[in-house]
C-alpha cells in the first residue's frame, strides 16, 4: 500500500523576518524527497514543524488524505534524525537494536565493521560511527515516513554510498525526506527534489532548475 505525507500551509517568522511563508511539501512510500537550500534558509525549522518538534507557525499535516494534529508519540506514522546525537551514550548496540526490534545479525550485514562490537557502548565509538547507527535504527524503523536532518554527517564516503543504497531498499516501505549540504548525494538518490529559498518552496524538475533557482552549479 502507498503512504502519502502532505504539509501545507507552513508558515513560520522570527523577529519580522519571514522564514518560511505559506509551504507545501509531499513525501510518498516508495520515494525519496530530496530538501535542499543554503544555510539559514530553514530547512531544519521545516522539518522541525512536520515533526512537531517546533510549535511556532502554521501547518497542516495529512497521512492519506487525513489531518493529524499531534504526532508526539505517533512513531508510526513518523520519524525524524535531528542533527544531534539522540541515543543515550550509556546503551550498547545490541540493546540499542533490542529496543528498536532489530536484528544486529541484519546490521553487522551492512556493516561489518561492527562485527563483535556489539556490546560495545555507544560512547565508545566515534562520531561518525555513533551517526551511522542512530541513522539505521530510523531508517529502519517501523514507521511509514522519516525525516532526515543531515545524515551524512561525519560519515565515511564508503559508509555514505552504502547508506545511499540502504535508503534506496527501505524505499519500499516508507518515504523519506532528506536534507544535506551533500547535495551531490541528495540528488543523486532523490525521486523529487524541493529547493527552499528565500522562504519559498520550490519543487524542481532538473538539476538545471537548481542552477535557475541560484542554489549551485554542478
Amino acid at each position: 500500500m502507498k503512504n502519502t505525507l502532505e504539509v501545507d500551509g507552513v508558515s513560520l517568522s522570527f523577529s519580522g523576518r519571514m522564514i518560511l511563508s505559506d509551504i507545501y511539501l509531499k513525501s510518498e512510500t516508495g520515494k525519496i524527497t530530496g530538501l535542499l537550500g543554503k544555510n539559514g534558509q530553514g530547512k531544519t525549522c521545516l522539518m522541525k514543524i512536520i515533526g512537531g518538534i517546533l510549535d511556532k507557525g502554521s501547518k497542516s499535516v495529512r497521512f492519506n488524505g487525513r489531518a493529524v494534529f499531534e504526532l508526539e508519540g505517533r512513531t508510526d506514522l513518523l520519524v525524524y534524525l535531528p542533527q544531534f546525537n539522540f541515543v543515550p551514550s550509556f546503551l550498547t548496540i545490541r540493546r540499542i537494536l533490542k529496543d528498536f526490534s532489530l536484528d544486529i545479525s541484519e546490521f553487522e550485514i551492512h556493516f561489518p565493521e561492527f562485527t563483535l562490537k556489539s556490546e560495545m557502548k555507544i560512547s565508545e565509538f566515534s562520531g561518525g560511527e555513533r551517526r551511522l547507527i542512530e541513522l539505521y535504527i530510523i531508517i529502519k524503523s517501523k514507521s511509514q515516513f522519516a525525516l532526515l536532518d543531515e545524515p551524512f554527517t561525519h560519515i565515511s564516503p564508503m559508509q555514505v554510498e552504502r547508506i545511499k543504497n540502504l535508503l534506496i531498499r527501505e524505499k519500499e516501505n516508507k518515504g523519506f525526506v532528506i536534507s544535506d549540504h551533500m547535495f551531490r548525494d541528495i540528488v543523486d538518490i532523490s525521486d523529487s527534489i524541493y529547493l527552499l529559498n528565500k522562504g519559498e518552496l520550490y519543487l524542481t524538475e532538473s538539476v538545471a532548475d537548481l542552477e535557475i533557482l541560484g542554489y549551485t552549479r554542478f
